[in-house]
């Protein structure tokens, strides 16, 4: 069988116009695993985000967008250029939604004879939101326009040492610097996508502690595993206890997200006199809209306001040489016949 590798990333709209950010939004927000209620519910409540949202959400991109376009987007075919240098094989990108289309990156894969294909999400962590969605999506396509491909999937890999070893040297000259708080900053999800996802049925946000709980249910716990990262992450960066601490960003809509809030938490640290803040998003690989705009620009406004005096946003991995050797690591390993 030929051998090839699929990158999956989130997306983006192809421009901050408002008609691509509405389309790029609707395909968004219409995924059963996103807003997780029946379709005829699910398209009322997206109707209606779609008044407003789209001229507000343009308006953020056209802060962060490039010359070559979304920086999500730009970074990740870099990423796949690199990884392409460093195998023999064909790698395909394709965005969850809008573009590069997941089936426009299976059917290069099989144009190419790839019969046989890695499929990597971008994303660290197991949430149904985003790695689940993205792996049934290519699931269901290469189904239907490659059925002889057979896709093998990259499990999470939150804790992984090369993926902790690249986090922390992407984030390592920032660490150097004087500061008094950093806070991981990991994209929320909804409190009940939790206990969906909970394989026991009676652990997830049921018992005390649940994350420090053993438990099969971690497997596919997205809170168990970002907390899990952090740890690893501040072990291996040397981060003293009292000096981070955790809390969920992007909320959407009046249902219980993860607590604590960021845009909550960094109004709390600089009450408490936290002066020197700095925040990381692990669960994000490649700067985005929610790294960039949310957090380096609205949650540094935030903070300043409330008696901050410096915040410093350390960025995604996105092409760290290290970040591209974990990736080239993973590809040997399936390409070695070892998954």
């Amino acid at each position: 069988m030929s051998k090839g590798i699929l990158l999956v990333n989130l997306g983006s709209p192809d421009s901050p116009s408002v008609p691509d950010v509405r389309q790029y939004l609707n395909e968004f927000l219409m995924d059963g695993r996103v807003i997780d209620v029946p379709w005829p519910v699910r398209r009322f409540v997206v109707g209606m985000i779609l008044v407003k949202r789209p001229a507000e959400s343009g308006h953020a991109y056209e802060k962060i967008w490039t010359k070559d376009g979304s920086p999500l987007v730009v970074t990740s075919k870099h990423v796949q250029a690199a990884l392409q240098k460093r195998v023999n094989v064909p790698v395909e990108l394709a965005m969850r939604y809008q573009n590069p289309s997941i089936p426009s990156a299976v059917k290069k894969l099989a144009d190419k004879g790839a019969t046989d294909v890695l499929l990597i999400p971008m994303f660290p962590h197991y949430a149904m939101s985003s790695y689940e969605s993205a792996v049934v999506r290519v699931q269901e396509v290469a189904a239907k326009l490659a059925p002889q491909m057979k896709i093998t999937v990259q499990p999470p890999y939150y804790d992984a040492p090369d993926f902790i070893a690249a986090l922390v040297a992407s984030a390592a000259d920032f660490l150097k610097r004087d500061y008094d708080h950093l806070l991981f900053s990991y994209h929320g999800i909804p409190e009940r996508h939790l206990r969906k996802s909970d394989t026991t049925g009676c652990h997830c946000l049921k018992v005390e502690n649940c994350c420090e709980v053993a438990s099969p249910a971690h497997a596919t716990c997205y809170r168990a595993q970002c907390f899990a990262t952090t740890a690893a992450f501040v072990k291996l960066a040397g981060v003293p206890k009292e000096k981070y601490s955790v809390s969920f960003q992007s909320r959407l809509g009046k249902d219980p997200w993860l607590k604590p809030y960021t845009d909550y938490e960094l109004l709390r640290l600089a009450q408490e006199g936290k002066k020197k803040m700095m925040v990381i998003c692990p669960a994000f690989v490649s700067d985005c809209l929610e790294t960039i705009e949310e957090i380096g620009m609205r949650g540094c406004e935030d903070f300043m306001r409330a008696s901050g005096k410096e915040f410093t946003r350390i960025p995604c991995m996105n092409e760290h040489p290290l970040w591209i050797e974990a990736l080239v690591k993973l590809a040997e390993t399936f390409l070695a016949g070892k998954k």
